[in-house]
């Protein structure tokens, strides 16, 4: 049966294994770190948050918009297996997310030690990610764009997540202090670095990725 189930995903008992422990380490670090410590996020839920700032949209709904175009995209250009994968990677994501907050977090919290909180926000999710994208999976619109960008511009994986984060944290500052955003800046670079460091999955929808950062 497990078999079977690799086979329709595509995967390997490692790539399963890789998917299942970056969903938990990505939403291990939100709970624990980001949270707390306040880290603004960039990407797909900086920009909702943005839009809710400016324009008083419903960030839950725009942002579950906006990942669910994003995801359309990636599916057009990756194929099904891609919509498989990134399907589990975003529903185990999301039952870790539930079983950390109900634990509530376990590590000390970092708000007054912001750049530790970037850094090791950072390593946290870049790990997290790095593991399920390299099996050629998403755990949302964030991850989904960034491999459509650096499979059609062959961009470097870390620049195309960078890029991204960069541009909505900079928009944010119509409402966020920039001595707190240069820690989000902070925690984005170090995740997109780390992100680099994978090679994808051969069998996975993108080429593998060398990190030239």
């Amino acid at each position: 049966m497990l078999n079977q189930k690799l086979t329709w995903l595509k995967l390997t008992r490692a790539g399963l294994i890789s998917i299942i422990l970056g969903s938990m380490i990505e939403a291990f670090t939100v709970v624990n770190i980001h949270i707390p410590s306040q880290i603004t996020e960039g990407g797909i839920l900086g920009l909702a948050i943005l839009f809710y700032r400016t324009l008083g949209i419903n960030p839950s709904i725009l942002s579950l918009i906006m990942d669910a175009i994003c995801i359309i995209i990636g599916i057009n250009i990756f194929g099904k297996a891609f919509l498989r994968k990134t399907l589990l990677a975003s529903i185990l994501f999301a039952v870790f997310y539930k079983i950390f907050s109900i634990m509530g977090p376990i590590l000390p919290n970092l708000y007054s030690y912001p750049l530790l909180a970037a850094i090791v926000g950072g390593i946290g999710i870049g790990l997290g990610c790095g593991l399920v994208v390299s099996q050629g999976g998403a755990t949302g619109g964030d991850d989904a764009l960034a491999l459509v960008v650096s499979n059609k511009t062959k961009m470097n994986i870390s620049y195309a997540y960078l890029l991204m984060d960069v541009i909505v944290l900079v928009m944010s500052l119509t409402y966020i202090p920039f001595t707190r955003l240069i820690y989000s800046l902070i925690t984005t670079t170090v995740s997109s670095v780390l992100v680099g460091q994978f090679e994808i999955n051969p069998s996975s929808p993108v080429e593998k990725t060398n990190l030239s950062i």
